[in-house]
């Protein structure tokens, strides 16, 4: 039987029904601890006096880990610069998957005292490991299948990832939070981690029908794989790295602002109901991944490149009407808030990054430079973000205007990053050919 054709429409929609499961999956596990923190972690691992102790406690074990992903990313990409994007998505989805099982598995902090913040530091760094690993694979899996007038929408289908998973995860909770109280706080809160492992196998098991990746094998076949990514990332792609770190912050830091901390701000400075910021959050993830799609879609169009940086420009604007809305107090207002900024403004952003980070990577060393960009990039700007916001609140009084300017701050770093993302691009590829390097473009 013949071989099917690598951009056939049947090897079309299994790529990216691969990479967008996994990618989904991974994030539903990692934002189950995400929504969990705003509102049930505290109260079951950080107990103290003080609720706002106990809150940036919560935050505190959702941002430390984001200083693991890297480390993950550095692991996994070496792995998948190595042996292939297949098998290390795998292993990373696996480890996702358990880790969050255990999670719902956990004793609580009255039960077992230090322990149970512990063991749940333990498991999150685990997920960052993991989560470390799979972006920068579900990306390639997806971008190096894709035809090439194409890249940009089939770059953008792994980052509606990010948007199922966080809606899967946030209807999980509002399902389980209609629970009573005391049911929901003794174990409600434990059923959607422990449901994880269902969608993990079914995961794995659409995985195990992909073939790795054409432009992997090529350079495989070409032997062109880097014996040490990492090394020669550093060395031929610094400037690249710094680029990726820069596009990534404005994606991630108001990205937990708009979908996380809200969930906190809303419910505890302007007592807004539980529910009604997360279904909040649900439909504003759902509008998001439609216009995720749509935009990549018209980056194939227009270019990558000005797509990311009017949707970095909306971000900048509406740091401040985001709060104004919000403190009107009426609860539509809070689904116009979150839909905007959640729904409208940033897709335009993560639907490119992928893509325009892809694009400044040679193939031999892609997994690591996007994987590098990306988690350090998120390590500074994402996980943060909650804490950050939370303790300006305590430090001003309540006052968002900080929070508006530290957005801001970062639409900025992000628009510069890429505006010089061309040059830096340029200059190594003229440093590489100087060294007798020809490493495939992918």
């Amino acid at each position: 039987m013949p071989a099917t054709p690598v951009h056939s429409p049947a090897t079309n929609r299994r790529v990216l029904i691969g990479s967008l499961s996994g990618s989904a999956i991974e994030w539903f596990d990692f934002f189950l601890y995400a929504t969990a923190a705003a509102f049930i972690f505290d109260k079951q691992f950080f107990p103290s006096d003080d609720p706002l102790v106990s809150l940036m406690l919560s935050y505190l074990s959702l941002s430390l880990t984001f200083f693991i992903r890297p480390f993950g990313g550095v692991l996994f990409s070496h792995l998948g610069d190595r042996i292939g994007r297949k098998k290390t998505l795998v292993v990373t989805l696996s480890l996702m998957g358990g880790a969050t099982v255990a999670i719902g598995l956990l004793p609580t902090h009255d039960q077992v005292g230090l322990l149970a913040p512990t063991l749940l530091i333990i498991l999150r760094i685990i997920q960052g490991m993991a989560i470390g690993g799979e972006w920068g694979g579900a990306l390639l899996l997806a971008y190096e299948y894709a035809p090439e007038n194409r890249r940009g929408f089939f770059g953008s289908v792994p980052q509606t990832g990010i948007t199922i998973g966080m809606l899967l995860s946030t209807l999980a909770f509002a399902l389980v939070s209609q629970l009573p109280a005391d049911a929901f706080e003794s174990w409600g809160w434990r059923l959607p981690f422990l449901a994880s492992i269902i969608l993990v196998a079914v995961g794995l098991w659409i995985r195990k029908g992909l073939n790795e990746t054409p432009a992997f094998q090529e350079a495989k076949d070409s032997g062109q794989v880097a014996k040490l990514p990492i090394k020669d990332t550093l060395r031929d792609h610094w400037r690249s790295v710094l680029v990726a770190i820069g596009a990534k912050v404005v994606e991630t830091g108001p990205f937990y602002i708009f979908a996380i901390f809200v969930v906190s701000y809303a419910t505890g400075v302007l007592d807004f109901e539980q529910s009604l910021v997360l279904n909040s959050v649900s439909f504003a993830a759902l509008v998001s991944t439609f216009m995720i799609l749509a935009m990549g879609a018209l980056a194939d169009r227009v270019g990558r490149k000005p797509v990311y940086l009017v949707g970095t420009a909306l971000i900048a604007l509406f740091s401040a009407p985001f709060f104004m809305l919000l403190d009107v107090g009426m609860n539509w207002v809070v689904f116009v808030a979150v839909t905007l900024g959640l729904g409208v403004f940033w897709p335009p952003v993560t639907a490119t990054l992928g893509t325009l980070t892809s694009e400044i990577f040679t193939t031999r060393v892609r997994y690591t430079g996007v994987t590098l960009g990306y988690q350090i990039g998120a390590a500074l700007a994402g996980g943060t973000a909650p804490l950050l916001a939370t303790w300006m609140l305590g430090r001003f009084d309540n006052a968002w205007l900080p929070i508006a300017v530290y957005m801001i701050a970062l639409a900025a770093i992000s628009f510069a990053a890429v505006l010089a993302s061309g040059p830096v691009q340029r200059l190594e590829s003229v440093k590489i050919a100087a060294r007798g390097v020809t490493p495939a473009a992918g």
